[in-house]
């Protein structure tokens, strides 16, 4: 006996069908073929016709997650195989009218139905986890971003592990608030990130009908933080990153600080340099579509930028990228041992708030510094050097004057120290 999985071809007015079409199991035996129903439906573009079953991440039109599908599916695959070593085991012929009747019982749509409802009711953690799965496909997220999500589940998880979208009420919100903050020791400004994943986690679930609860957009705990500190590279610490000697057994600085000194000629984040392709370089001009807003952009390439393009022109990358590129972890790291080479040790004193406790702690500037240093060290340096907020704007992709405003009141104290030092010229 042999069977195979497949959708139903049915055309409608000469053109083939290929939304919500019926997932049927076509069996052959001794010549003889029966067609039997899997009780599901799906989309032709959500069907993966090797694996016979429905692609990670879709949904049908009945609302149905691939996993729940294909769990079925799978069951109705061990059914058939059971049959077949239960009557070879038996010495008996299988008998394909019986069969479907055998099949039918087993999956009937009164019962289908009932395992459906009993199935749909996937625990927090499960849904999470889809969540994840369909969100990361669809938005091609990078490693880093899967890493935030793994951490949220783990303090969720060390929180309750028995959590329930339609238990997850303000009551219950202010108590994961709590435990993140006396327990897990987070910083205000860490909880604030925490809860704006977990709240898009929370729109998705109630976008897909998995509950009705929205108590979380009404959840505005008061977490004290204080003034984001702009850390860039002012252009005197620019020339000594460019400058400084890299020993021969620490080459692999040399490739970092490349793509960190790329970042801050063009103002692209982490996730855009890790993607830029060869070809996106066009007549002197980056030509991208960002990562993370999905911004058309057109930056026109200064020597220095071009010089780093056409340094690693004749050097084969994965993927035809543009730039050495390692991951973003690693990058951070080497960034702080390269600004520590380069002697970028100013101290910078860092507030944070941990309840309504005031926290300072004083660190040497290259213990601070990120690949998002180099899109901060842009901004700052074009806004100090004369040019316009909205020419910045247009280069960097910021949609709002409110997220260019710390740079703008960087640039403001920079100039009053400046003019501090002509006072009596």
């Amino acid at each position: 006996m042999k069977y195979k999985l497949s959708l139903e071809k049915r055309k409608k007015n000469g053109v083939l069908i290929e939304d919500n079409v019926p997932i049927r199991i076509t069996v052959n035996h001794n010549g003889q073929r029966i067609t039997l129903s899997t009780g599901y439906r799906t989309d032709v573009k959500a069907w993966d016709e090797s694996g016979q079953m429905v692609k990670q991440g879709f949904y049908n039109k009945q609302k149905e997650p691939f996993n729940i599908i294909n769990s079925t599916l799978s069951k109705q695959k061990s059914f058939l195989d059971n049959q077949a070593i239960r009557h070879q085991l038996d010495n008996t012929d299988i008998d394909l009218d019986n069969l479907k009747n055998e099949f039918a019982k087993e999956f009937s749509r009164k019962k289908h139905v009932i395992h459906k409802e009993e199935d749909k009711k996937l625990s927090f953690y499960e849904l999470y986890d889809l969540f994840v799965q369909e969100r990361g496909k669809q938005n091609d997220w990078l490693p880093p971003t899967y890493t935030k999500f793994k951490s949220l589940k783990k303090h969720l998880s060390e929180f309750d592990k028995k959590l329930h979208l339609d238990k997850l009420d303000e009551e219950k919100l202010s108590d994961l608030v709590d435990y993140l903050r006396t327990k897990a020791n987070m910083k205000n400004t860490t909880i604030k990130k925490q809860l704006g994943f977990l709240k898009w986690f929370l729109k998705w679930a109630v976008e897909k009908k998995h509950t009705t609860n929205t108590d979380y957009q009404s959840f505005k705990p008061k977490l004290k933080t204080a003034e984001n500190q702009v850390i860039y590279l002012s252009s005197a610490e620019l020339d000594k990153v460019r400058n400084c000697n890299i020993a021969d057994s620490k080459q692999y600085l040399d490739r970092v600080r490349d793509v960190f000194l790329f970042c801050c000629y063009t103002s692209l984040r982490y996730s855009d340099v890790y993607k830029l392709k060869r070809h996106d370089v066009k007549r002197g001009k980056l030509e991208i579509v960002t990562q993370k807003t999905t911004d058309k952009l057109s930056i026109k390439l200064n020597n220095k930028a071009l010089a780093l393009v056409d340094k690693y022109k004749g050097v084969h990358f994965k993927e035809n990228k543009a730039l050495p590129v390692i991951t973003n972890q690693r990058m951070n790291d080497y960034l702080k041992e390269l600004c520590e080479l380069a002697k970028i040790d100013e101290p910078i004193t860092v507030i944070d708030f941990v309840g309504n406790k005031r926290m300072e702690h004083t660190y040497p500037k290259y213990s601070l510094i990120g690949t998002h240093t180099g899109r901060r060290t842009f901004i700052c340096n074009a806004l100090i050097n004369g040019m316009p907020p909205h020419a910045v704007m247009k280069i960097t992709g910021h949609s709002d004057y409110k997220a260019m405003q710390p740079y703008v009141d960087v640039v403001s104290k920079e100039v009053d120290n400046m003019m501090d030092k002509f006072i009596d010229f």
